[in-house]
């Protein structure tokens, strides 16, 4: 598996965050606290997941996410031109934080989501460009950095629907995984948008077992989770940042419902940091909440330790794993399209 130090066997990950962001500039949207560019400060943060076991997290910072998310970045890097899928200077960042603190970095790629999509730019690349670009991180790396991507994502949807834009996106993360084996990690916020998102991954030729569809958690329906899981994906339980009573025991009801519903091997767990109000430093959890207080809360309904194990170092791992398909980052052979 490809990290932001090189290539590690899936089974050195251990214990897995599946959706984190050390290095983001989210301020068209929070203006506050919507930026994260204090490398010093992140590699103290993260050290908190070292301390409780941690191993590895999965970077979801796509493109769009990441012009003037590190102190030292180039002017000339805004997102907006072809092959700037990830802020490069951000991408050595995030390999000193994990050489700082022992977490295995797994980066993604790709292009984020509406209003944060260029459309001029969509449509110039079209399908087979933005592919392109995916495939190049994925078997090249990162600009001149030599650092690979192991993942597509995350890719998303802004609203309860896609978006023509957004549509482009997700056909060519589709195309790159189905030339890769990559897996694709989705953004689906508050809606049940992550339906749409299954059927059009699917459609375009992405193996179930190889899409995780993000942030379930923000939805408030528990059937909406298990649903998800019947038709082969991964669940990303993957907002856990709140101690907050009903922010708890949502997510812990959304677990044990896909637990009882057999679906214990296709469950995500992380925090989605993203923003500095989350951050420990500020008075948020920081990165330590799911191995600490939520463990607990899982623990107190029923869930066993060895099931709570799984869910951290067995599926992510799963998740990753290379499919008869192709192995993420290996080309495959494939045959010549036909009109």
């Amino acid at each position: 598996m490809e990290t932001a130090r090189g290539p590690v066997p899936l089974s050195s990950l251990g214990p897995v965050l599946s959706h984190e962001h050390l290095f983001i500039n989210l301020m068209a949207e929070r203006r506050g606290d919507g930026l994260l560019h204090d490398e010093a400060l992140m590699a103290r943060e993260l050290a908190v997941f070292a301390k409780q076991g941690g191993g590895a997290i999965f970077d979801l910072t796509t493109a769009e996410l990441t012009p003037g998310s590190t102190l030292d970045s180039e002017r000339s890097f805004d997102a907006r031109r072809a092959g700037q899928t990830r802020n490069p200077r951000a991408v050595e960042a995030v390999r000193r934080v994990s050489e700082a603190t022992g977490v295995h970095v797994v980066l993604g790629t790709g292009r984020y989501r509406d209003p944060f999509l260029d459309p001029e730019l969509i449509a110039e690349l079209g399908v087979a460009g933005l592919a392109a670009e995916m495939v190049h991180d994925l078997t090249v790396g990162f600009a001149d950095t030599g650092i690979r991507a192991g993942l597509i994502g995350e890719v998303g949807a802004d609203k309860w629907f896609i978006s023509e834009v957004e549509e482009q996106v997700f056909r060519a993360a589709a195309a790159a995984s189905v030339q890769t084996g990559a897996p694709v990690y989705t953004h689906a916020a508050r809606w049940t948008v992550g339906v749409e998102q299954s059927e059009l991954l699917v459609s375009c030729g992405v193996a179930p077992e190889k899409i995780a569809i993000g942030h379930v958690d923000t939805v408030p329906s528990v059937d909406y989770a298990v649903e998800l899981a019947a038709r082969g994906h991964y669940v990303g339980i993957d907002t856990i940042y709140s101690t907050a009573p009903a922010a708890l025991e949502h997510r812990v009801a959304q677990v044990l419902a896909l637990v009882r519903a057999g679906h214990r091997d296709r469950i995500l767990l992380a925090h989605d940091v993203c923003v500095a109000s989350l951050l420990q430093a500020n008075g948020g959890p920081g990165f330590g909440l799911v191995m600490g207080e939520f463990r607990a809360a899982l623990l107190a309904a029923g869930i066993g330790e060895d099931e709570f194990r799984s869910m951290m170092v067995e599926n992510p791992a799963r998740y990753l794993a290379p499919s008869e398909s192709g192995a993420a980052g290996t080309p495959k052979k494939r045959a010549s399209p036909s009109a």
